[in-house]
């Protein structure tokens, strides 16, 4: 995936040109490309830079809809799930999830609910509910508050890595014939006759500015979806309503083992998850409306305290600001309802597909497991907006770039974050590492990670930036924000020799990744800034 070869394409008519590099951006360019029609997609800055990298890294049906009634998204999704188990056995592995019973009737209450859940899995169901003794419990969970622990529920959902799953899609794009261009924002829409016929897009790496012209223009921008809206009509209504969802990442002995937590109602009604992931617990999540979008969202002291105070109601050992060793923060595209009021908390996950009278195709809302059927949608729609040949889905059934023939990886649990997440490239990145002895070393000793894998994400996988590398093409800064700062330089130093940038690029790398850090660092408490300052 050679992003100056790709960039070279956009002189190209396209059938269909997608704007937005997130899971819905993504699933859009693969669908289309998978039918044969001439795609383009262009991000303004990395593939799941956004919201598309900071989920709770589950893919799931939705237990929280049950309670809402909505059977048909829960459906909808258990189905979408099972084809992405299938499809990328290498990113996606299964999950057992234990929801304790604190009161007698929580047991049974959730067991019928839960088995429902498998129901409406039908053949594509993980693996069996079952009501579990207290016993049964602490013996998954062996840091699960014991005090009041009368029982609990086992179900089974499927975990995966978000930003490595966005960058294998961005491969499978280009496989299928796409162009695909990151750090390439849109500052413009082409019309003519009243008619969007594409995009002005600027290559942010030399300011230059090229003009993508296509039959169709696919808006997938999330929660900047309006801005690109407006781009087409100032007046347009806002259709996003956004959410901030935050999460923080703790050492693996708050949660050892291989399962995870699941409390179903917290005190304000949210679903709050304790769960493994690469060698880390990942605590979350909130669900805070938000009045502006930003590209760097922080968390709220009040949603750190309930994060933390709500770990340590379900945790034998209670979790302090200094055990935190990374805490990220998504905003959700959820679509907003006809009337203002409410909280995000009762707004469906599921998407919505508009037009513009110029033909601007806009998808908004949606969540991750149900990113090929958004991009199915969306195709089905641009097709007809763009009067293309009508040709049908093929990707419920298409192995994603580096899907193993026969899976390589345990199917339970997530795949680890080590070259398991490469598939069969796994062994490109093992032969760069025995070419070069450099390359070979460990990136960090606290990060699982070579410093093959820098070569590989800038050679193979449009990796531009140190934060590309750590943030993304690994997930080092979600593992260890501090331990990824202090492999900067190196990947740096690494990106420079591979991209033929000098030694004041690196710098500004450096510096700029430290800024990044700033974020993924929890904020010392309120308490403390006050004694700091005082």
């Amino acid at each position: 995936m050679d992003r100056a070869q790709n960039l070279s394409r956009l002189s190209e008519p396209f059938d269909l040109l997608v704007i937005g590099g997130g899971a819905t951006g993504l699933g859009t360019a693969v669908e289309a490309a998978s039918r044969g029609y001439r795609v383009a997609l262009v991000e303004g800055r990395d593939f799941s830079q956004g919201t598309s990298s900071r989920s709770t890294k589950l893919v799931h049906g939705g237990v929280r809809y049950l309670s809402q009634g909505n059977l048909g998204l829960v459906r909808e999704a258990l189905r979408e799930r099972g084809r992405l188990r299938r499809n990328a056995p290498h990113l996606v592995g299964d999950l057992e999830f234990i929801v304790p019973a604190y009161s007698w009737w929580n047991g049974p209450y959730y067991g019928m609910g839960l088995k429902l859940y498998d129901v409406l899995a039908g053949r594509y169901k993980l693996g069996k509910t079952q009501v579990l003794s207290r016993a049964q419990v602490l013996e998954r969970i062996p840091t699960l508050e014991p005090e009041g622990l009368r029982g609990g529920v086992r179900y089974f959902d499927g975990q995966f890595d978000d930003a490595r799953l966005a960058v294998t899609l961005a491969l499978t794009a280009v496989d299928k014939g796409a162009a695909v261009v990151n750090h390439a924002p849109v500052v413009g829409l082409l019309k003519e006759q009243g008619k969007v016929v594409g995009a002005r897009v600027r290559d942010a790496e030399t300011g230059s500015e090229h003009d993508v012209r296509a039959k169709v223009v696919v808006n997938a921008t999330g929660v900047f979806s309006d801005a690109v809206r407006r781009m087409d009509d100032p007046d347009a209504p806002g259709a996003i309503a956004p959410s901030q969802g935050v999460h923080l990442v703790l050492p693996a002995d708050f949660l050892p083992g291989s399962h995870a937590l699941m409390v179903p109602r917290t005190d304000d009604g949210r679903v709050l998850f304790v769960v493994p992931w690469h060698g880390r617990a990942l605590v979350g999540t909130t669900d805070t409306p938000v009045e502006q979008v930003s590209d760097e969202p922080r968390p709220l002291e009040a949603e750190i305290q309930f994060l933390l105070e709500h770990a340590a109601r379900y945790l034998s050992r209670d979790p302090a600001r200094e055990d935190v060793l990374a805490v990220f923060t998504g905003l959700r595209p959820l679509v907003r309802p006809l009337k203002d009021g409410g909280n995000t908390r009762a707004i469906s996950r599921d998407h919505t597909l508009l037009v513009s009278g110029a033909g601007l195709v806009t998808v908004v809302g949606g969540k991750w497991t149900t990113y090929r059927k958004m991009g199915e949608d969306a195709v089905n729609l641009g097709a007809k907006v763009g009067g293309l040949e009508a040709r049908p889905s093929v990707t419920a059934e298409m192995p994603l770039h580096g899907a193993p023939a026969t899976p390589a990886v345990s199917t339970t649990g997530t795949p680890s974050a080590s070259l398991a997440a490469y598939g069969t490239e796994a062994a490109g990145v093992r032969a760069l590492a025995e070419q070069d002895e450099a390359l070979a070393i460990p990136l960090h000793p606290r990060l699982p990670y070579l410093c093959a894998e820098v070569a590989w994400a800038a050679r193979h996988e449009m990796a531009r930036t140190v934060e590309d590398v750590l943030d993304r093409r690994t997930r080092a800064l979600v593992l260890d924000a501090r331990a990824a700062l202090e492999a900067a330089p190196r990947v740096a130093q690494l990106l420079a020799r591979e991209l033929g940038r000098d030694g004041a690029w690196e710098a500004a790398q450096v510096e700029a990744f430290r800024a990044r850090t700033e974020v993924a660092l929890l904020p010392p408490a309120p308490n403390t800034l006050a004694r700091a300052t005082s």
